[in-house]
């Protein structure tokens, strides 16, 4: 009889609670969407349907609100619909978003303590020490090391259309490969050859990083929503899939460098300059590390570890996706197709025929392109932030008060046709000056204001060289029917469900697009 009546108190308790839980929206005066008790706007992820990502899209398409309040499984939050006050919490009022709230413990699990995920006065100066390695003319230096790349591309695809037939790839799996080797070589300054050995650490931490696992689902969840409980998992002794791994591979690159004294034009030997003197030297012709005692050394083995794990991670699947689905829609537009090989011939032709980066830098219409991609396919569907002080909505009597977490989803603000006219329509025109016609302040691919992703221009790079290097070497043929390309349920970037099926035909004569 007692262990009855303790269960019915027990189940009483837990219905009082999450009524109250998910009143929280209600009781502050905010208009809210209806909650799936316990598992708030993310039922559709618990019911394998919708990914993070598109969930949250889906909560963004159900109100015409500004602003509403929407639940996180037990955790509230806001989310952000008007894209002018999404970019002003973002630039003009930063000061009360200035974090995001995620998991980081630097002293007990250094891999944690990323950019992406510092606080404070802790990430703006990190930030403002890796600003420096991100400048026009690193990039420049490292350019060659891509292109390297880039053969491997066309060598690999080469051999996989010998002859002038057309041919089908699965271009998401293409890019995938070149978006490794690529950061490997830019960012580790490691040869790396996904295309012939597709079983390279590179490629297995990447496996282990976004396998769909039961572990990868729960850490994931617990590290964007509540810190804390990952802090308690990784303190148990279950460090997240790949972060292991990845620290022992850049301690390892670290000592063979400094024991034989070598120096790479990458993102690694920008690092161990930081690490040895204390800053990135701002001559680009300068790529030297200097060292100096241990006990004065500004920055960790592992520092660099989380930082490098950071740009792999997000690094290779946005450069993937992005120019995997640049490629697509150009096979579905062929307008666009013929503007954009004639912006790459004109370019090539001003350039004597060489694709260096001041020619990829030429090709304006590509940027424009890789401009409209980004939009209709944001490499990170959302945003996210955490209310640091009391922070009163404009043009409301509503006050969002310190720690609620803010949701913006960019994936809803990009597609929305009060911002971007014919949202699914693949038009890079709309971000031209002469027939701009879009709303500036709701274009946040890489994120906005002091927060924005730190490596943006080295992705686009990556990205233009790979599109580039394409459409001078090959034909895309068009489909003849369009079709929007469909996502999985799993992970929080947008992943395209059965890849991205292009066909190709090689050219009779390379060297022009």
């Amino acid at each position: 009889m007692f262990f009855v009546l303790f269960l019915l108190t027990a189940v009483a308790l837990l219905y009082v609670y999450l009524k109250w839980n998910f009143s929280f929206w209600d009781r502050k005066g905010f208009i809210s969407i209806q909650a799936a008790i316990p598992f708030g706007v993310l039922d559709s992820v618990r019911r394998n349907k919708r990914s993070f990502g598109l969930a949250i899209y889906d909560a963004y398409n159900a109100t015409t609100e500004r602003f509403v309040g929407i639940y996180l499984t037990l955790r509230p939050a806001l989310l952000v619909r008007d894209a002018q006050l999404a970019h002003d919490m973002l630039v003009k009022d930063f000061a009360s978003f200035h974090d995001r709230g995620i998991y980081i413990d630097e002293v007990h699990d250094p891999m944690s303590a990323s950019i992406f995920a510092m606080e404070g006065s802790k990430w703006r100066a990190t930030r403002t020490k890796l600003t420096p390695s991100f400048t026009s003319g690193k990039l420049k230096g490292m350019f060659p090391t891509a292109e390297d790349c880039s053969e491997k591309l066309l060598a690999y695809l080469n051999k996989k259309l010998p002859d002038a037939s057309a041919g089908e790839v699965d271009m998401k799996s293409v890019m995938a490969s070149y978006a490794i080797d690529i950061v490997a070589s830019t960012i580790f300054g490691l040869d790396v050859d996904s295309f012939t050995d597709p079983n390279n650490e590179f490629r297995q931490i990447s496996k282990e990083v976004n396998a769909p696992t039961i572990k990868n689902i729960i850490r994931g969840a617990t590290s964007f929503l509540y810190p804390g409980l990952e802090k308690i998992f990784n303190r148990l002794g279950s460090p997240i899939d790949g972060t292991e791994r990845m620290r022992k591979l850049v301690h390892r690159t670290i000592a063979y460098r400094e024991e034989n004294n070598i120096v790479r034009r990458d993102l690694l030997q920008l690092l161990l300059q930081l690490r040895n003197t204390g800053k990135v030297n701002n001559d680009d012709s300068v790529w030297s590390a200097e060292t100096t005692a241990e006990s004065l050394k500004s920055m960790s083995k592992d520092n660099i570890a989380a930082q490098l794990f950071l740009f792999f991670v997000a690094g290779y699947e946005t450069s993937a996706a992005t120019a995997s689905f640049t490629l697509y829609e150009l096979a579905q537009n062929p307008d666009v197709l013929v503007k954009l090989r004639e912006d790459i011939n004109q370019a090539l032709e001003r350039h004597n025929g060489q694709l260096t980066y001041d020619c990829i830098q030429d090709m304006k219409y590509l940027e424009l392109c890789v401009m409209e991609t980004t939009r209709k396919y944001p490499g990170l569907p959302l945003l996210n932030r955490i209310c640091t002080k009391d922070y009163p909505l404009p043009d409301s009597k509503l006050v969002v008060k310190k720690g609620t977490p803010i949701i913006i989803s960019l994936l809803g603000i990009h597609r929305d046709k009060e911002y971007f006219p014919q949202p699914l329509t693949y038009q890079p025109e709309r971000f031209a000056e002469e027939t701009r016609n879009y709303t500036p302040a709701a274009y946040m691919p890489f994120g906005e204001g002091p927060r924005h992703c730190i490596a943006a221009r080295m992705g686009k790079m990556n990205v233009k060289l790979a599109v580039a290097k394409i459409l001078t070497n090959f034909n895309l043929e068009a489909r003849l029917e369009k079709r929007e390309i469909e996502f999985t349920v799993n992970g929080v970037p947008l992943l395209p469900k059965g890849g991205v099926p292009v066909k190709l035909t090689k050219k009779a004569k390379c060297g022009t697009a």
